[in-house]
């Protein structure tokens, strides 16, 4: 063992002290802070700083700013590019090049797969009667008669790309946004009672024929018109559709339906079934055939041109809105499967009651950011409203969701035209184009140490609905209560707008080229009226074959098995 010398341990003992030295005293990680003490004084900076002056600007006109780059910087003119010399080559240190490239390369966001072709503007709905509301649902926004609450509409067609003219041939999306007090209400409506389908397996079938063919890129009538003949509970809208009713002049002489069925709920977890009408104050006008396609030739955006000009010039237009209420009793023994999207509730079966009016008074700013971008989705629900089990709409409620997630992002309820007007609180966080703040430093879990309040129950949701029956797989039936609407709208259109009918369903089921096609397609219109399927057989140059249906539910508490598009055809 070695010794040390008491006085030389001193001293081996002193020396860290006295030289700063230390064992592994340089080694990497273990050096000592000796920076002075700092100099800064308190200092911060609201980081949305950027994003209100961004929205400030937006709003001035071009004489009150100065030409920059998208960093801030002032540029001297925007024409301007760097290259070698007279005729030399580009510079890959233009930055303001590369930069107005990159930005016009991406300029267009993913159209939406339907209703792609529309125009909106804003404006406000009003209560006129709360007090029939309240009977039957605990809607804040219907509490009060007089209670005003601002509006985004957006009406389009259906089937066409964006650039398509907006008096085609199609039904008309009717979409309404509401910002209550209490979130946003979306209510995706249509300017029809009905739709094509009930069974929601079908509806990317329905669109693919209605758009273009895989090969030719062309809009293909065989293809159109096979889907339609071998789905016969279409045959209602199919009429709507071929009758002027599918050209309307322009979005402000319509009127919208929900055509799905919801449920209004009061307070003690009642509940009643619902459907929404709007009725145009405008009235009723639609174009021919005819008149249809010289203006989609002549102004392709007449419609959205009709409805930003008389905004413009102060002719605001107006809807009353309605409701039509049924008991889930009275729906036990309704004539119609109140779930069936093909079947509307006639006003002499169910009817309507006022319950509010909107306008529209105010055009977009920027159409992209407040038309474009604004995204409606059924899944937008408020306390009072909420889904019946109608299974195309249970389907609605993540597709058109899903759709703006894709379209815009995760976080496109950030986007001014979509975002609530009363505070949003969750643990949803972060993904792309977060803007407005993440919900700054509060936990993103339910924490005990800082909790977050849990509002009331709305009502409780165990006894709202009630189901017996194992897996199903679903499809629904065709029968003869199929063809009771199409017989009832044929009946009720004057003898012009039958003939108009006979003659738009000729003109475009005759081209198509397949004779079976154009036969079964007909022999349906037959089967729902005798002088109209007659007209068009000889019309589109085929022979009627009789069909036959069943009664019987629309659908089955146990599988069918098929190989058709739906039982019993």
């Amino acid at each position: 063992m070695l010794y040390l010398p008491p006085r030389l341990l001193l001293i081996v003992s002193l020396a860290p002290v006295a030289f700063g030295w230390y064992p592994g005293h340089g080694a990497p990680g273990l050096e000592r802070d000796t920076a002075p003490p700092s100099q800064a004084v308190v200092y911060e900076y609201d980081v949305n700083t950027g994003f209100n002056v961004q929205e400030q600007a937006s709003t001035e006109d071009a004489p009150a700013l100065e030409f920059t780059l998208e960093n801030g910087s002032p540029y001297p003119h925007p024409y301007e590019y760097q290259r070698i010399g007279a005729d030399g080559p580009l510079l890959l240190q233009d930055t303001h090049l590369l930069e107005i490239f990159g930005s016009f390369d991406r300029e267009r966001i993913p159209e939406r797969v339907v209703h792609a072709r529309g125009a909106g503007a804003h404006g406000y709905f009003e209560v006129t009667n709360a007090e029939f509301c309240k009977n039957y649902t605990m809607m804040d926004m219907l509490s009060e008669d007089g209670l005003k609450t601002p509006i985004t509409i957006r009406f389009s067609t259906v089937g066409g790309e964006s650039g398509s003219p907006d008096e085609a041939r199609d039904p008309r999306g009717f979409a309404i946004k509401f910002r209550t007090r209490k979130g946003i209400l979306d209510l995706v409506m249509n300017n029809t009672p009905v739709f094509f389908i009930r069974d929601p397996s079908k509806f990317p079938h329905f669109i693919h024929t209605q758009k273009r063919h895989p090969a030719s890129h062309l809009r293909d009538k065989d293809m159109f018109w096979d889907y339609l003949g071998s789905n016969p509970e279409s045959l209602y809208q199919v009429m709507r559709l071929f009758s002027d009713l599918g050209t309307p002049y322009g979005f402000r002489h319509m009127d919208g339906w929900t055509g799905h069925t919801y449920r209004w709920v009061k307070a003690d977890g009642s509940w009643s079934y619902v459907r929404l009408y709007a009725q145009s104050m405008q009235g009723i006008r639609n174009f021919t055939n005819a008149e249809a396609t010289a203006m989609s030739g002549s102004n392709p955006d007449f419609a959205t041109q009709d409805l930003y000009d008389s905004i413009q010039n102060g002719t605001y237009p107006g809807w009353t809105l309605f409701a039509q209420v049924l008991s889930p009793e009275a729906a036990q023994s309704f004539k119609y499967n109140v779930l069936d999207l093909t079947k509307d509730w006639g006003f002499d079966n169910v009817a309507p009651v006022e319950i509010g009016k909107f306008f529209l008074t105010q055009n977009p700013t920027n159409y992209f950011a407040e038309i474009e971008q604004a995204a409606f989705a059924p899944s937008n629900m408020v306390d009072g409203w909420a889904p019946s089990a109608d299974p195309v709409l249970q389907a609605r409620l993540f597709s058109y969701a899903d759709t703006h997630r894709y379209r815009l992002g995760v976080n496109h309820k950030q986007i001014p035209v979509n975002a609530p007007i009363n505070p949003v609180a969750n643990f949803e966080r972060d993904g792309r184009m977060n803007v407005n703040g993440n919900q700054g430093s509060r936990p993103n879990y339910l924490s005990t140490l800082c909790k977050i309040k849990l509002p009331p129950r709305p009502y409780v949701d165990e006894t709202h609905q009630q189901w017996t029956g194992g897996a199903v797989a679903s499809l629904s039936a065709v029968t003869e209560i199929d063809f009771d609407w199409p017989r009832r709208f044929w009946n009720g259109l004057s003898e012009q707008d039958q003939q108009n009918l006979i003659s738009n369903v000729v003109g475009h089921l005759g081209a198509a080229p397949t004779y079976s096609v154009r036969q079964r397609m007909t022999s349906l219109f037959y089967h729902a009226n005798a002088t109209l399927g007659q007209a068009i057989a000889d019309g589109v140059g085929v022979k009627v074959t009789e069909l036959t249906f069943p009664d019987g539910p629309t659908w089955y508490n146990v599988t069918k098995e098929t190989e058709n598009s739906t039982v019993n055809y």
